[in-house]
């Protein structure tokens, strides 16, 4: 994977690439990149770059060779009808199986896609996830990465299982971890550490680091007060990962006839977390409207809009 220049207008765009992938890129630069190629068990977004352009996610665990189900930004879940979804050695799958809309623009540019999750009977499978995913630029070269998503059970119901893991998970670079790095994880309520955090109830988690020498970069994960159990509580790593445990207390139910929606945003900001920053992006963020797609132009084709 080789970044790359594109034009620079509009300020945000998508580009297609081969093996099912799609950078984002911004004034110019890429800044993520979507992996949805059936050579993993499951499609992940890697690199998540920094205000520096350096990545500030990493594939696997720096010191554990049995973490390649790491894959920098990726949902997955432990639990799924009794099935394991969140290790690459049990046999399920999560496919994408088609792109609905991809949309370029100056604020921001977004796709959305239709993903099905698979266990090991590979005929039938037992989720349809939707996903829409919004990139934009943040103050000082920052970028907020917005992901909107929906599961619903091809049964007429199904449980995803209680469980630390899942469903949305971040593995931030070496660097920045505390324990291979000199990462901070920081909660809403100013707590750091591991101990402090670890399956406490938060709106937001950051960490934060030297990415290189003298420079210091973070990523904020945040949950929206719409999502199911809000505040998530979290399950955070001074190794270098974080997620919100949607099922740490106990099981979610999916249904066929109502899908189960969370939504995140993830901001990679310069310097350490600045308090007052996160608390207004949050605000912003539980404000804004949910994504939608709608139909519209000479083709008919799909855009994505913004539920009033």
């Amino acid at each position: 994977m080789n970044p790359f220049k594109v034009s620079a207008s509009p300020r945000c765009q998508i580009i297609p690439l081969p093996g099912n992938q799609v950078a984002f890129a911004v004034d110019g630069s890429e800044r993520l990149r979507w992996h949805a190629a059936h050579d993993a068990p499951r499609p992940f977004f890697f690199p998540l770059t920094g205000p520096s352009g350096i990545p500030l996610t990493r594939m696997g665990h720096p010191g554990a060779p049995d973490h390649d189900h790491h894959r920098s930004v990726w949902f997955a879940h432990h639990k799924v009808a009794g099935q394991n979804f969140w290790a690459d050695t049990t046999g399920t799958k999560i496919r994408q199986t088609q792109w609905m809309a991809y949309d370029d623009g100056d604020d921001d540019a977004r796709i959305a896609v239709q993903l099905e999750w698979f266990g090991t009977d590979e005929t039938q499978p037992l989720i349809k996830q939707d996903l829409f995913v919004s990139v934009a630029p943040a103050a000082d070269d920052g970028l907020f990465v917005e992901l909107q998503t929906s599961l619903r059970s091809v049964a007429d119901t199904l449980e995803l299982g209680q469980s630390n893991f899942g469903l949305l998970a971040v593995r931030v670079a070496k660097a920045i971890s505390a324990r291979f790095g000199d990462g901070v994880i920081t909660g809403a309520n100013r707590k750091q550490g591991e101990t402090a955090l670890f399956g406490m109830p938060s709106p937001w988690i950051d960490y934060s680091g030297s990415i290189d020498q003298g420079v210091v970069e973070g990523i904020t994960y945040f949950d929206h007060s719409s999502n199911p159990r809000f505040p998530s509580k979290w399950h955070v790593r001074e190794d270098g990962w974080m997620g919100a445990s949607v099922c740490r207390d106990g099981a979610v139910m999916l249904y066929k006839d109502k899908p189960t929606s969370w939504r995140y945003l993830l901001h990679a900001h310069p310097g350490a977390i600045d308090h007052d920053v996160a608390a207004q992006i949050f605000d912003n963020f539980n404000d804004r409207p949910a994504m939608s797609l709608v139909k519209g132009g000479p083709s008919q084709a799909f855009t994505i809009t913004r539920l009033s």
